[in-house]
């Protein structure tokens, strides 16, 4: 039951209730002393609220519940459910991941990918090897690669390079994937480096010829579309599994299906050698403006004595930042708070090691007790969070590092899951799903003022950990689970909404 229905409904009964002490008291029974005042709809509303347990039994959702929320101001604590208890944050875990790299970074940090050469560029041409170096850059796309490209003959003068073609992702750890236990094809657990394009996935499209298919793989942006072979596509006659993938070497080496393919289609597949990937868009796009590049080489240190040739800027962070908390895109979350460690001590060996490096620092700086996450961005199974700590760490970073404003906006629902058109109580989140695991975080605003920070994460770890891999991208119940978390979520704002307003 939402709050509007139950306003509504609550209103319409006092209206008729309160005619009846007028007509009593024109009639000749009225009373000699006053009737106590009518309790306000608000009022009504609060005492007829079922209880937090009430609620959370009534959801039916199997497995585990953490909830708390508390007065922003006050940091009082108003409402939890095991609050001690830890759970997977899901995609939540990238709310302290931001709160991590605005506090180390800074707001204003800009990611940069260097042009570099050994040589000067002396009437356009360099004797010696040109670099393309990254910088950990998670939103280099294939657009900005072509300018990059162009700005080299435009700007920089070059129209020839005699020496080798070197390519350096040593800004940050080389993986494979984020998570080893995902789905081989889906793309929110691609490879990373230090240079990364197109969020690390390459676009996959068929279309049935004769017996056959025409297959392309191709690094498209929103203006382009050059064809790759740094990830090889081949259809197999078979049904199951739909994809395979094992390491080419020098290639991503796929195949799929021709059961599962039909007329034609397309989908994103991540990238597992995301440098190599880089390397041979940025050396196509350098041959359409008539510069000719060797084949590229992977260096694992940069040159001595390489000079930079021009760079480029990624935007100011707080916009990355807003923008991967809005569409939750993993390896964005994975870059900045690889290099949020990188600047604060150095060089890590693993993902892991630099989530431990942010677990160390959540606790020093954002007062948490037992957070234990296994990367930046919420995709392993192991992470753990509580919902205590989870609302101690918004509101330090509500007061200190300007989370609130970043997080987005989470519209309340009614029970059909439309949207509640100019709801007066506003709800700030980061939301976060896998099979079987639920959560949401961040900010209420009533409309008294208060300011509330809350969190909620619900698991059903029997059931994820029984899913092959396979099923892991669609499982049988994953969807209904996930509906039937979002709908106490949304009972529990709307609770808040009523208990705390005034």
């Amino acid at each position: 039951m939402t709050w509007e229905v139950s306003r509504r409904a609550v209103l319409g009964g006092l209206a008729s209730a309160l005619v009846a002490p007028a007509a009593f008291a024109q009639s000749s029974l009225a009373p000699t002393t006053s009737l106590r005042p009518t309790a306000r709809a608000e009022d009504i509303l609060k005492v007829y609220q079922p209880p937090l347990s009430a609620l959370i039994d009534d959801a039916g959702l199997a497995g585990k519940i953490t909830v708390q929320v508390a007065d922003v101001k006050t940091g009082l604590v108003l409402e939890s459910h095991n609050p001690l208890r830890a759970l997977p944050p899901a995609s939540v875990a990238k709310a302290l991941t931001a709160c991590y790299a605005l506090d180390v970074l800074g707001p204003g940090y800009h990611f940069k990918t260097r042009v570099m050469a050994t040589a000067p560029v002396v009437n356009g041409r360099i004797d010696g090897d040109l670099i393309l170096a990254g910088g950990g850059d998670p939103t280099l796309d294939t657009d900005a690669i072509a300018e990059i490209a162009k700005r080299l003959r435009e700007e920089a003068g070059v129209t020839e390079v005699t020496g080798r073609f070197l390519v350096w992702g040593g800004a940050l750890p080389a993986l494979n994937g984020i998570d080893s236990e995902q789905p081989y094809q889906v793309g929110y657990n691609p490879g990373i480096s230090g240079l990364n394009l197109n969020f690390n996935r390459v676009h996959f499209e068929w279309q049935r010829a004769g017996d056959g298919y025409n297959v392309t793989m191709d690094a498209r942006s929103a203006t382009l579309r050059p064809e790759v072979r740094a990830a090889r596509m081949r259809v197999e006659g078979r049904n199951y599994p739909v994809y395979t993938y094992k390491d080419g070497g020098a290639f991503d080496d796929w195949s799929v299906a021709r059961g599962a393919l039909g007329r034609k289609g397309a989908r994103w597949l991540p990238v597992r050698k995301p440098a190599r990937y880089a390397a041979e868009v940025f050396q196509i796009l350098v041959r359409s403006n008539g510069i000719v590049l060797k084949t590229p080489e992977l260096i694992d240190t940069l040159p001595e004595g390489a000079n930079t040739v021009l760079s480029h800027e990624s935007a100011p962070l707080r916009i990355i930042l807003r923008d991967m908390l809005k569409y939750s895109t993993n390896i964005t979350a994975e870059c900045v708070g690889m290099t949020a460690t990188v600047a604060r001590s150095g060089p890590v060996p693993s993902l892991k090691a630099s989530a431990e490096a942010m677990n160390a620092w959540a606790k020093e700086t954002l007062g948490m007790t037992s957070v234990a996450l296994e990367d930046h961005s919420g995709l392993g199974d192991d992470s753990r969070v509580s919902s205590r700590d989870m609302v101690k760490a918004l509101i330090t970073a509500r007061k200190s590092m300007g989370i609130k404003p970043l997080l987005k906006e989470h519209p309340l629902r009614t029970e059909d899951r439309k949207i509640i058109e100019d709801h007066p109580v506003k709800v700030h989140a980061k939301t976060g799903t896998l099979n079987f695991v639920s959560g949401l975080g961040g900010f209420i605003d009533l409309p008294d003022g208060t300011e509330l920070a809350f969190a909620f994460f619900s698991a059903d770890m029997e059931r994820r950990d029984a899913l092959s891999r396979e099923e892991r991208e669609d499982p049988p119940g994953g969807q209904s689970y996930a509906v039937a978390s979002r709908k106490l979520q949304q009972r529990l704002l709307a609770r808040w909404g009523i208990l705390y307003n005034g």
